[in-house]
Parts: C-alpha cells; sequence; structure tokens
C-alpha cells in the first residue's frame, strides 16, 4: 500500500514538473513574439494536468498547480487584449443591503453561544437583525458569497491586520472591507464609492487618498486600509460606540447625528427600531456583525478548511520619470496584468513621476538597473526586449515596427548578430507594437467565486470543462478549443 502510494505521488509531482516546463517553454516563446507556438505549450501543460487520473491521494495538489497554470495563462491573454481602460467591478454590498432575509428560530440560542465565548475586540451581538444575515450566510448563494470575500480576503489580510492593530481599532473591522467590497479593490458602488472600503472622493481626500488624471488612491488596498482605520477611529471618538461608528461609515456621521438628535437615543439597535437611520445603514452593521461572528466560529458553519488566495507580495520602486508599465513588464518578466493587480490605484498603464511602483518581489534590483540604462524622457513610450537565442535584430525590428538600422543605432550592436541576453532598447515603439503579435486567441477561462456567485471570465473562445462532483479546487479545468 505505502509502495503503491509512494508511485502515486512521484507521478504527480513528475506530471507537475512537465506542465511548468511547458509553461515556461510557452511564456518564453510569447515574449518573442511567438504567440502560436506559445499557445500550444501552455494547451500542453494544462492537458499534462488535466490527464492525471482522477481518484489519487494526491489529487489536491495537482488541482493546486491546475488553478495556479490557468490564473497565470489568463493574465497573458489579458495582456493581448490590455487598454488603458481600467475594469470596474460593481460592490457587492449594494446588493446584499437592499435584501431582507428571514430568521431561522434554530439559530438564537446557537449564535447566543457563539457570541458568549468569542474573544472580539469588536462587541457582538445576536440580535434578529444578525441572526437573519447568518441565516443567509448559510444559503446556498449567500455561502458563496461568504466564502468568496474570506478567500480572496487572505491575500490581504496580514496587511489589513497590522494596519488596523497599528491604528488602535477593533481587528474585526476587517469585516466590514468583506461587507464593502469583497475585498475588490475595483469595487465602485452605484454612488460612485470607490475601492476595497469604498471611499466617496471628498472623504477620500480628507483621508489623504488623492486623485489624479493617472491615479486614484481609493484603489490601493494599503492606503486605503490606514485611511479607512483612521476615519473609524475619528468616528469612534466622536459618537463613543462602534456600532454607531460603522453606521456613520455607511451613511455618513451628519446623518447618525441627525438621527441620534431626532429620537433621543444613542443606539444603534433603537434607532434602526425607530426606522431613523436608513435602511442599508439598518442592515449594514448586522450585515458585518454575521460575517465576523461566523468567521470566528468556522467549524460551525463548515467554512474552517478554505483555501484562501495566496498573500501578496512586493517590492517598492519609486518611479523617477513617467515610465510605462509594457516596459517594466518588459524588464521584470511578468505580465502587464499582474503589474495592475499589483497597482491597482494606477488609472493608466503609465506611472507618473514619484509614483511608487509596486513589483513582484526581488524584481526591484532588476527594475532598478535596467531603467538606469533608457533615458528618463523615453520611459513612457520606449520598450525592452531580452534577446533570445537565434533571434535576429530584423525579426525584433519587425516585432515592434521600428527599422533594423535604427535598433542597432540605439543599442550600438551589430544589425546581423545581437548576442542572446542582450537586453536592447526599443526606440518609440508604436501603439501597435505594445500587445505582443496576435496569434490564435485566447483559450482560458479563469472560473472565480464572486460575490455573485461563480461566474466564468472569458477572453476570446475559451472554453471550461466542469467536472461537477469530481473537482474541489475553483477551478474544474480548461481545455483546448478543438472546435
Amino acid at each position: 500500500m505505502l509502495v503503491d502510494r509512494a508511485r502515486a505521488e512521484s507521478m504527480v509531482d513528475k506530471r507537475i514538473q512537465a506542465a511548468e516546463d511547458r509553461f515556461q517553454a510557452g511564456k518564453r516563446l510569447y515574449q518573442e513574439g511567438d504567440a502560436e507556438r506559445a499557445r500550444r505549450e501552455f494547451d500542453a501543460a494544462i492537458e499534462t494536468l488535466m490527464t492525471v487520473p482522477e481518484g489519487l491521494a494526491d489529487r489536491q495538489k495537482v488541482e493546486r498547480k491546475l488553478d495556479q497554470l490557468v490564473d497565470n495563462i489568463y493574465r497573458y491573454d489579458l495582456d493581448r487584449l490590455a487598454s488603458d481602460t481600467v475594469v470596474y467591478q460593481k460592490a457587492p454590498i449594494d446588493e446584499i443591503l437592499e435584501m431582507t432575509f428571514p430568521t431561522d428560530p434554530q439559530l438564537k440560542p446557537k449564535v447566543g453561544e457563539e457570541v458568549q465565548a468569542t474573544l472580539s475586540q469588536l462587541p457582538l451581538e445576536a440580535s434578529d437583525a444578525v441572526l437573519s444575515y447568518i441565516h443567509y450566510f448559510s444559503t446556498d448563494r449567500g455561502r458563496r458569497t461568504l466564502i468568496s470575500g474570506l478567500r480572496r480576503g487572505e491575500r490581504y489580510h496580514a496587511m489589513i491586520n497590522r494596519i488596523l492593530d497599528e491604528e488602535g481599532v477593533p481587528k474585526e473591522l476587517y469585516y466590514l472591507a468583506q461587507a464593502e467590497s469583497g475585498f475588490i479593490p475595483y469595487a465602485v458602488s452605484c454612488k460612485r464609492a470607490s475601492g476595497m472600503w469604498q471611499f466617496m472622493q471628498f472623504r477620500g481626500r480628507e483621508y489623504g487618498l488623492n486623485q489624479t488624471q493617472w491615479s486614484d488612491d481609493r484603489f490601493d488596498p494599503e492606503k486605503s486600509t490606514r485611511a479607512a482605520a483612521r476615519h473609524l477611529r475619528d468616528l469612534y471618538t466622536e459618537l463613543g460606540d462602534w456600532y454607531l461608528a460603522m453606521a456613520a461609515y455607511n451613511c455618513g456621521p451628519l446623518c447618525v447625528d441627525r438621527a441620534v438628535e431626532k429620537t433621543g437615543f444613542a443606539d444603534f439597535w433603537e434607532l434602526s427600531a425607530r426606522n431613523a437611520l436608513p435602511k442599508q445603514t439598518r442592515n449594514y452593521v448586522p450585515l458585518i456583525l454575521a460575517m465576523t461572528i461566523m468567521a470566528k466560529n468556522p467549524r460551525d458553519y463548515g467554512i474552517e478548511d478554505i483555501e484562501g488566495d495566496k498573500p501578496i507580495e512586493y517590492d517598492t520602486v519609486a518611479v523617477t520619470a513617467p515610465t510605462n508599465l509594457w516596459l517594466v513588464s518588459d524588464i521584470v518578466d511578468h505580465p502587464l496584468a499582474e503589474l495592475r493587480e499589483l497597482n491597482p490605484a494606477l488609472i493608466k498603464s503609465l506611472a507618473p513621476t514619484g509614483f511608487q511602483l509596486r513589483v513582484p518581489k526581488g524584481a526591484a534590483p532588476q527594475l532598478t538597473a535596467a531603467l538606469e540604462q533608457m533615458p528618463a524622457e523615453r520611459r513612457a513610450s520606449w520598450r525592452m526586449h531580452r534577446v533570445s537565442d537565434g533571434e535576429t535584430l530584423a525579426a525584433i525590428a519587425r516585432r515592434f515596427k521600428v527599422p533594423a538600422s535604427l535598433l542597432a543605432s540605439t543599442n550600438h550592436v551589430s544589425v546581423e548578430a545581437p548576442s542572446a541576453g542582450d537586453l536592447l532598447l526599443i526606440p518609440a515603439a508604436s501603439a501597435a507594437s505594445q500587445t505582443p503579435a496576435r496569434g490564435s486567441g485566447a483559450r482560458y477561462a479563469k472560473s472565480r467565486r464572486t460575490s455573485h456567485g461563480t461566474h466564468a471570465r472569458t477572453v476570446s473562445t475559451g472554453v471550461i470543462q466542469h467536472r461537477a462532483g469530481k473537482r474541489r479546487a475553483r477551478i474544474a479545468g480548461a481545455v483546448r478549443n478543438r472546435g
């Protein structure tokens, strides 16, 4: 039995390595501009894992690698269609706070016991409104909403907790961000509140979240978390109660002040019972408390084994001149889509002077050294390219639509034989050359859990093959479109 298990593990490890080798081969071809051959390698990498037999003890390891590969390939597919347009997403709170849910009477004693036994810096209560949201998050639809937020939140959990602690506010306010945006940096509400913590423009500026033609700090997870923690601390100082502070975060401090003045009660539950607060605000605080109670008692709600997204790690480089993200992508050897994920505050694919640009962990020295080779005034439009074995200057010139003679003179190299590994400056790259050469089109979709359930994000003719009941990973699989 042990021998069979060892053989299975060995087979799985070999398949995973083979898939990684094919992916790396495709990545090199993609960077060289050979999109068609790159796609074949990407297809082969996916199929290497898709053909691993079902039922193996180490199957989850295959699923995790499949998830990783499809995500990485999807990022390269995004690069093919990249533009200066940022895609914003609907804030999940817009829909949820307008809904009304029943209360399960059987939940009250159970949740009451949990509240008594749960350690929390934020006061917890098992009111009927809280119970109604716990009931909702226990349904199939609500559970998907809750889990998607918990999973995505792991990318930022450590950072958020650190800042909340530094600002002296309850760490449970982490779930306020989950209620606001589901931890989606590009979330925008129907009222144009933006970012993970859903700041309006005027309130964001009040707490140092600046907006320019190039960037909007409300979409920066770290800056907006700092601003939200300080705003909540100020609201608590003013109102003296965390529930009222959260309510004021939602509807504004003047709204809460008027409700208290009108009723004579400085108590959230009393103000809610008297309909002195907007409906969304009356639902807002119970929603956050329900998420907090469930997340702090994961075993009771079957959410203890959720595999969260990998925490974001990055280096920071101070941009000394306007710098094109395509240029950065060339240098650090990571897709443009990944750079945008690290820098959601950037509205366009150009980092302005003074911007603190985030790059993949360990890439800062490489980027800094390469940028020093390029004139500062050219970083907004020029590109760079690392020469591969056998690659000619003529082929590189055709790819970027520049004369080979100009390429040679700019880099002081021979037209006939640039050396493999050389990093070439690409002068005045045209808009048409901002994306790699077009090939067969993207064929992958990445299945994501969102606040509204599962949806597939598909580029071109993507195909997802979902094997219900057989896949525990978020991605059922991706297969090449043979139609």
